[in-house]
């Protein structure tokens, strides 16, 4: 029974837009799953001790490319994902090799890469006749007298990109589920207690860490391509900088980054409290919300390190021990 929980989970998942949902929840529902891919790609990196603050240029990158892609260039979107991939593997690349190769880790590491979202969301201000600027873009429509445009990568259902963000969402679980099962996930751990006596041993400590961040950094991009697609708008604020990234940090870590599903339940609480946020004081108070994800942040390092979902499973894990203990005794 335990084993076909899962699968049952997925059907009703699967089926719930189906029950005749309004609009604004089958939204939610898409956005939670959206940013639980984002969240899992950082994952990913995160929980195998490299702390990354710069994947709001991932995001930023893999959203911009693949519309200026369309509106200036003509091309779809099928052909300006395999370019925004490039251009994000490249850049991560050009960042982590250096810190690996001289082994910036810790919190050098994440300064590194804070600096690396904030360059970003500053090269798209600043490129404000192609990007738009702090004012953000939009997509040249495809939908005029049509309800899709599978070329473009437009759709007005909200069903259908329900569908594709859920596939992708599972894709996104697969990878973690691929890593979190590998030698090269042991080899990282050991990577991350001590470096120098992993490297002794015949770890390839630069390639694993390439490997990894390179995995992360393509699962962001493409979370922010379908980010993109599906809102069928960009903004600096919205999809790069400092403040997009450390809310992948603080879904990841609340949710629970070691386990599988906890950078999902991460995706959903992250939602419903920027919801609650936005009912209960609007945008009267600029900052709020990061502020309030700093604190929170704060808080789950101390009180919860291993997360909602992490923390329990824990305590499901030490109920299952205690029964045979109290039923031998």
């Amino acid at each position: 029974m335990t084993r076909a929980l899962p699968w049952i989970g997925l059907a009703v998942l699967a089926a719930a837009p189906l029950t005749g949902m309004g609009n604004y929840p089958l939204h939610l529902l898409i956005m939670c799953l959206l940013w639980g891919f984002v969240y899992t790609g950082w994952a990913v990196m995160g929980r195998l001790g490299m702390v990354s603050l710069g994947h709001g240029a991932f995001l930023g990158i893999g959203a911009y490319v693949v519309v200026m892609a369309w509106n200036h260039f003509g091309l779809s979107p099928w052909l300006g994902i395999p370019i925004a991939l490039v251009v994000t593997a490249t850049v991560a690349f050009i960042i982590g090799y250096p810190c690996f190769r001289l082994k910036i880790v810790g919190h050098y590491f994440a300064l590194v890469t804070l600096a690396l979202s904030e360059v970003a969301r500053m090269i798209i201000v600043a490129l404000r006749d192609q990007t738009g600027g702090s004012l953000g873009a939009t997509p040249d429509t495809a939908l005029a007298g049509t309800a899709w445009s599978l070329s473009a990568v437009q759709f007005s259902s909200k069903l259908v990109w329900f569908y594709i963000v859920l596939a992708v969402w599972l894709a996104g679980l697969w990878v973690w589920t691929r890593v979190d099962r590998s030698m090269a996930r042991l080899a990282l751990e050991a990577i991350s207690q001590e470096e120098d006596a992993a490297a002794s041993i015949g770890i390839s400590v630069t390639r694993l860490k390439l490997t990894v961040t390179l995995i992360s950094a393509l699962m962001t991009c493409i979370g922010g391509v379908l980010y993109a697609q599906y809102q069928l708008y960009v903004n600096p604020e919205t999809v790069s900088g400092i403040a997009v990234s450390l809310q992948m940090v603080f879904g990841a870590i609340a949710g629970g980054m070691f386990v599988r599903l906890g950078p999902t339940v991460g995706a959903v609480f992250t939602l419903l409290l920027a919801e609650v946020l936005r009912l209960a004081l609007g945008h009267d108070i600029h900052g709020l919300d990061t502020t309030i994800y700093g604190l929170l942040l704060v808080l789950f390092i101390i009180f919860m390190p291993k997360g909602i979902l992490g923390t329990a499973v824990e305590l499901w894990e030490k109920r299952g021990r205690a029964k045979p203990a109290a039923a031998a005794a």
